[in-house]
């Protein structure tokens, strides 16, 4: 089995910042360093995260998606209630109540 290196947080830092301020390729940098590309670019993804206060923008086309799913939300929400009274007529119905 594979045997996983601990970085401390100083070293990953160093990493991220050869890469973002020398603008070499992740891979250069990785293999300078005797890391795994994956790792450098995962560590340097969340730098990017942390310094943009989280995720990314959305694009035009995720804030469309965003909402017609929040509009299908409220719609199959609305059938569930309705579902839901309908049943419990029916139950009622049913016992003889």
């Amino acid at each position: 089995m594979g045997r996983y290196r601990k970085f401390d947080e100083d070293f990953k830092n160093g990493a991220v910042q050869l890469v973002l301020e020398t603008g070499k390729p992740i891979a250069q940098v990785a293999r300078e360093l005797g890391i795994n590309d994956g790792t450098l670019g995962n560590w340097i993804a969340k730098a990017r995260r942390e310094r943009d206060g989280g995720e990314e923008p959305l694009s035009e086309t995720e804030r469309a998606e965003l909402a017609r799913l929040r509009r299908e939300v409220t719609e199959l929400r609305m059938q569930r209630e309705v579902l839901k009274r309908s049943v419990a007529l029916w139950v009622d119905e049913a016992m003889g109540r």
